[in-house]
């Protein structure tokens, strides 16, 4: 009998889980259905919709352009290494090019957004709802997820393809000064074997990946901090779970992509 008691609550415990899961689920569907349902309907608050594209695309510029720098610069060196097995050095402009564009790019693009701007979404819209603000923009006739959620999804969505676009350009850079100054690559070639090698949809693939991962970060930051629970450890809950899901979501994300864009 005890051991049917222990099988017991070890099923009911996952079946608790699991239910909750899908309440999970079913809450953040809910909240992007809502959000989309008011992307495109008036009004459209400008200014606050161009302080978050400067905080999250300018300001993240740094974070990303140095991580795709040193990614790419990396990436160059170990395909270098692995292609000398087979006397395939020459690969490696172009498997840079294509690894950084197509993946790389987007998805560390994505990540180190997803750690700088999803975690700030979070903690200052969950300090808004622990001080009562989003109730009092609803006392003032504004909606709070008009005012405070579209203006940032909407953000993030157009500004990280640019900031993918210049993160790609860095990585390739450092590939390219790697190449050059340690594994004896002539400049002009290249630059020529990258350019060659590339084509238009393998960029267009990655901007498309970049908006979608947008869209993902700035959603789950908004997600959280808007349903945050009550004090300090509330907004860190709230903080840590944005930033989890949304990684965990741009990796899914990536993957599906991928599937549709380059399966035979």
């Amino acid at each position: 009998m005890a051991v049917i008691g222990i099988i017991d609550d070890i099923l009911a415990s996952i079946g608790r889980s699991v239910i909750e899961l899908c309440r999970s689920v079913g809450r953040i569907v809910l909240f992007i259905l809502l959000t989309l349902s008011h992307l495109f309907r008036p009004p459209l608050y400008v200014r606050e919709l161009g302080l978050q594209m400067l905080r999250i695309g300018y300001f993240s510029l740094p974070v990303v352009g140095l991580t795709t720098l040193f990614t790419g610069g990396a990436l160059a060196l170990q395909i270098y290494a692995g292609g000398a097995r087979f006397s395939a050095e020459s690969v490696v402009p172009s498997i840079v090019a294509i690894g950084m564009v197509r993946e790389l790019g987007p998805v560390l693009g994505g990540l180190m957004v997803a750690g700088r701007v999803s975690a700030s979404i979070a903690a200052e819209l969950g300090t808004m709802r622990v001080t009562e603000q989003i109730d009092a923009l609803t006392t003032l006739s504004t909606n709070p997820i008009k005012y405070l959620v579209v203006p940032r999804v909407l953000a993030a969505t157009l500004t990280l393809p640019a900031l993918v676009l210049v993160g790609d350009l860095i990585g390739i850079l450092g590939g390219y000064a790697v190449g050059v100054t340690r594994l004896d690559f002539s400049g002009a070639n290249y630059i020529k074997v990258t350019v060659d090698f590339l084509e238009v949809w393998d960029v267009l693939s990655g901007l498309v990946k970049a908006a979608v991962f947008g869209f993902i970060v700035a959603v789950m930051g908004c997600y959280h901090g808007y349903n945050s629970g009550r004090g300090a450890q509330g907004v860190g809950q709230a903080t840590t779970n944005a930033v989890v899901t949304a990684s965990i979501l741009i990796l899914a994300a990536n993957y599906v992509l991928t599937e549709v864009f380059f399966s035979a």
